[in-house]
């Protein structure tokens, strides 16, 4: 880097120095600019290992897949106290002597059939239920309640009923 002031005494100097001026900043972006790439590369240097260790690892990315968030937009709070729910009582009534393996499994199973079950769902199939077990009430007639007739009232101007007992 040159330090020194030139002194400047015409037009075409002027230029000629804008000139240079303006190669020495772009050869100085270009060199902080490979810098910065080998600073990032060498950072992430940790992070491209652990990927590469994970990726040879066989069942980490089922493991991943059982932590990620759903994708499902249906999900509502059922679904959210299922998905937490369902395994622990698997687990706890179930499963209580099984392996590592099998419980893994049935979590993972258990994971994505509570996935597919929403509040929606739930209601509809209880209102189905509901149906086919309430029994059927019989029609009434019209002019008929619990098999006597029904008196029509004559409607009273004043507010009174005509049937009620006057002394």
């Amino acid at each position: 880097m040159n330090n020194k002031q030139t002194k400047i005494r015409n037009l075409q100097e002027l230029k000629a120095e804008i000139a240079r001026l303006k190669e020495l900043k772009n050869e100085q972006e270009a060199y902080l600019k490979t810098q910065f790439t080998l600073f990032n590369h060498k950072i992430e240097a940790p992070v491209r290992f652990f990927n590469a260790l994970k990726d040879n690892i066989p069942g980490v990315n089922l493991i991943q897949q059982l932590f990620a968030k759903s994708n499902n937009q249906d999900a509502d709070w059922l679904t959210k106290t299922l998905r937490i729910g369902v395994p622990f009582v698997m687990n706890k009534l179930f499963l209580k002597k099984s392996g590592v393996l099998k419980k893994a499994l049935m979590l993972l199973l258990s994971e994505r059939a509570v996935g597919q079950i929403n509040q929606d769902k739930i209601s509809a199939l209880l209102s189905k239920l509901t149906h086919f077990i309430r029994p059927k009430k019989k029609k009434k007639k019209a002019s008929e309640i619990d098999g006597q007739p029904i008196v029509k009232e004559d409607v009273n101007e004043y507010g009174i009923p005509s049937y009620s007992e006057t002394y």
